[in-house]
């Protein structure tokens, strides 16, 4: 994923709301101020998700916040971005999200040589009491990571 570049953001809500059955790497159409705002990290995308219109991937409630160092020509925060994949994983996601209950969710943006991509995740619905495993998993996990550095202490 993230791994050969910088982190810029991480959508761990998605990751509470939702599980992730599949992730695919996305590279996304920009404007010039647009970039720089995503590269100092002026980004918030908690609402996010993407669609397929046509044969193309849009990504809706998206926000890039205006770029402060920029003129009067600045670009629209929340307009939809088209997110470019090959045509193959387009047709792959399209038969996903036809089933019910799959949706196309962000789920963290990164730079990769220099590139913005965003990590696109087919996700299915968590039920209430599938995000109340989850936090008592957490924890536990962090109990029993609390009693190995306490016992590593003496």
């Amino acid at each position: 994923m993230a791994e050969a570049g910088k982190l810029i953001a991480e959508n761990r809500k998605a990751r509470f709301d939702y599980f992730v059955e599949d992730t695919y790497e996305c590279g996304v159409v920009l404007e010039g101020t647009e970039v720089k705002s995503v590269k100092n990290g002026n980004i918030s995308f908690p609402d996010a998700f993407a669609e397929i219109i046509s044969g193309e991937v849009w990504i809706k409630n998206f926000h890039i916040s205006e770029y402060s160092f920029s003129s009067i020509f600045n670009h629209n925060p929340d307009r939809p971005k088209k997110l470019l994949l090959h045509s193959e994983e387009i047709k792959r996601l399209t038969r996903k999200v036809e089933e019910k209950g799959y949706t196309l969710v962000p789920l963290s943006v990164y730079l990769k040589n220099g590139r913005v991509k965003i990590s696109l995740g087919v996700c299915k619905g968590k039920k209430q009491f599938d995000k109340r495993a989850s936090i008592k998993e957490r924890d536990v996990q962090r109990d029993i990571q609390r009693e190995f550095s306490k016992n590593l202490r003496g």
